[in-house]
């Protein structure tokens, strides 16, 4: 497939993939004419590099790791970098959820009178009339 369907196929912009070429992430043939083509199993690897993008993994880390997912090869150095990776991602969620409670608990005293916040509505702009 050429280069514009994997785009629309994957939701992901032509700039992206070509990024994801250059970072080693992704492979293409060329036609005669010089286009991009590529293979069936690439709308899979580029879900896969979203996702992996998506959880805040770095192109070096990805290259490192789609062996391992893909080719179902694991070492030792690869455990350790999906540990960490992991690792990293769980204190993240932690620190997320964290910030989410704490919202939690100044919504609930702004709408709560005996903490003396006084509702505003929205004013209507002069823009907007």
């Amino acid at each position: 497939m050429r280069i514009g369907e994997l785009a629309s196929r994957c939701g992901v912009s032509v700039r992206a993939l070509r990024y994801y070429e250059e970072q080693g992430l992704l492979t293409s043939l060329r036609s005669p004419a010089g286009q991009r083509v590529y293979p069936e199993p690439a709308a899979d690897r580029v879900r896969l590099i979203r996702l992996l993008y998506s959880a805040g993994l770095s192109s070096r880390t990805i290259l490192e790791l789609l062996p391992c997912v893909e080719d179902r090869v694991t070492t030792p150095e690869s455990l350790a970098l999906l540990g960490a990776e992991r690792e990293r991602i769980h204190a993240q969620i932690a620190e997320l959820t964290a910030v989410r409670d704490r919202l939690d608990e100044v919504i609930a005293m702004s709408l709560d009178p005996a903490y003396g916040c006084e509702y505003r509505p929205a004013q209507t702009s002069v823009l907007s009339r």
